[in-house]
Order: structure tokens, then sequence, then C-alpha cells
């Protein structure tokens, strides 16, 4: 009944239901995408006709290249681990590429990041 916990629980009951809502786009990728697409074009258009905040675009750029980096890179790199990469007998487990950064860890600060550059211009 304190003002502190009102807050508390309310805040608390807010990043329940996010939680919930991104949860429930995790199976949908192809239409994420699609809509992080349609925010990336609505930026691109906006600064060009605003003819500016160049600036904010080249470190989002630079930013969302770091991420697609991570996303393009293995966990493990090949080259640091010792021994055969590819499984020389049947009892050699074979490992698939796994991604340093999984799709949604990708999508998520991407979708979020251009989301948020809507404020900036």
């Amino acid at each position: 009944s304190s003002p502190a916990a009102v807050i508390s629980r309310w805040t608390f009951e807010l990043s329940r239901r996010y939680q919930h809502l991104l949860d429930k786009t995790v199976p949908h990728v192809l239409n994420r995408w699609i809509g992080c697409l349609a925010l990336v074009l609505i930026y691109a258009v906006r600064v060009y006709f605003v003819q500016g905040f160049y600036i904010v675009t080249y470190g989002l750029g630079i930013y969302l290249l770091n991420l697609l980096m991570g996303f393009l890179s293995p966990q493990v790199d090949p080259e640091m681990e010792d021994g055969p990469s590819l499984p020389v007998s049947g009892s050699d487990e074979f490992r698939p590429f796994v991604r340093r950064l999984p799709e949604f860890k990708f999508w998520f600060p991407l979708f979020t990041v251009c989301f948020n550059c809507f404020d900036l211009v």
C-alpha cells in the first residue's frame, strides 16, 4: 500500500506484459523482419527528407554492422580449438554451425534501435 510498493508492482506487471508480447513474436520470424525492414525504410526516407542526421545514421550503421558480424560469426572459432573440426569416427559428435548471436538477439536490438531513432530525428 506504500507508493514504492505500488510502483514496484506496476513496473513488474508492465515488464511481464512486455515479455509476454516479445515471447509471442518469436515464432513469427518473417513478420518480424518485414516490420523491421519497414522501420528501416521509413527511417531512411525520413532522414532523406529532413536532409540531416547523417552522423546519427552513420553511428547506427556501424552498430548494425557490429550486430551483423556477431550474427554471421560462429560461436566457437574453429581455428582456436584443438583437434579436427570434422568427426573422424562414429563416436565423434557432429556440431553444426552455431551462431555467436542468435537470430532473435540480432533482430531485437536492431528493431529497438531503429524504433528509438525516430525520437532523434
